[in-house]
C-alpha cells in the first residue's frame, strides 16, 4: 500500500484505506442529495482516483460497498419497527412493507435501488447469497418461536426465499400502493405461502 496522500495521515493498511474511502463515499452522498463521483471521493481524501481505483472498480462498485456497509444500520431500524410481533407470518408481511418504507428514505442501500443505479447484478443480489445471509441475519434479531409454531430449518429457509422474491418483485415494479394495500397484498400471498408452510411439511 503506498502511503502518500491522504491529507498527511496515510490508513495503516488496506482495511482502513477501504473504510475510510466508504466513510467519505456516505459524506459525499449527505452533501450531493444522493450524487457522488469517484473524483469528488478521491479529492475529499487527499488522494488521486487511481488510489481509490485501487480499491474499487469505478463509481457502481464503490456505491454497492457503500450499500453493503450501511446494511447493518438498516436492519436495526426494521427490527426496531417490528418489535413485538411473534407470529412468522405477521413479522415477515409487515417485514417486507417495513424494508419497502425504509428503502424508499434510505440514503446508502436505497440509493442503490434508485433507477440510475439499479442494475441486473444489484437486483440479482437481492435474491443471492448475501440477501440470503442479510434475512437470516434479521430474522435473528426478532423473537420468532419457528419451531413452537411448526416450522423445519427447511421451512424458514423457504420463508426467507420467498419475502426476498417478494421484495425483489416490488422493487424491480416500483410498487405504487397506498400502505394498507401493500399490507393487504403481503398477507394475501406472502402471508399465505408462509401460513401453509407447517402444514405442508
Amino acid at each position: 500500500m503506498r502511503t502518500h496522500g491522504w491529507g498527511g495521515n496515510p490508513p495503516r493498511d488496506d482495511d482502513e484505506a477501504k473504510a475510510r474511502i466508504l466513510a467519505v463515499t456516505r459524506e459525499q452522498i449527505d452533501e450531493h442529495d444522493g450524487s457522488v463521483k469517484l473524483s469528488d471521493v478521491a479529492r475529499a481524501l487527499g488522494v488521486t482516483r487511481q488510489t481509490v481505483y485501487r480499491y474499487f472498480s469505478g463509481t457502481e462498485e464503490l456505491l454497492q460497498a457503500t450499500a453493503v456497509s450501511a446494511v447493518e444500520e438498516l436492519l436495526d431500524r426494521v427490527a426496531g419497527r417490528l418489535g413485538g410481533l411473534t407470529a412468522p407470518d405477521a413479522v415477515l408481511v409487515e417485514g417486507v412493507a417495513v424494508v419497502i418504507d425504509e428503502l424508499s428514505r434510505d440514503r446508502y442501500v436505497g440509493l442503490m435501488l434508485r433507477s440510475d443505479h439499479l442494475s441486473l447484478g444489484v437486483l440479482g443480489g437481492i435474491t443471492g447469497e448475501l440477501g440470503r445471509t442479510f434475512i437470516r441475519s434479521m430474522l435473528g434479531r426478532l423473537d420468532i418461536a419457528w419451531t413452537a409454531n411448526g416450522y423445519t430449518e427447511t421451512d424458514v429457509d423457504d420463508v426467507a426465499e420467498m419475502s426476498l422474491r417478494t421484495l425483489q418483485s416490488l422493487i424491480l415494479d416500483g410498487d405504487s400502493r397506498s400502505t394498507s394495500d401493500l399490507r393487504i397484498f403481503l398477507d394475501r400471498w406472502l402471508g399465505n405461502a408462509i401460513r401453509a408452510l407447517p402444514a405442508d411439511s
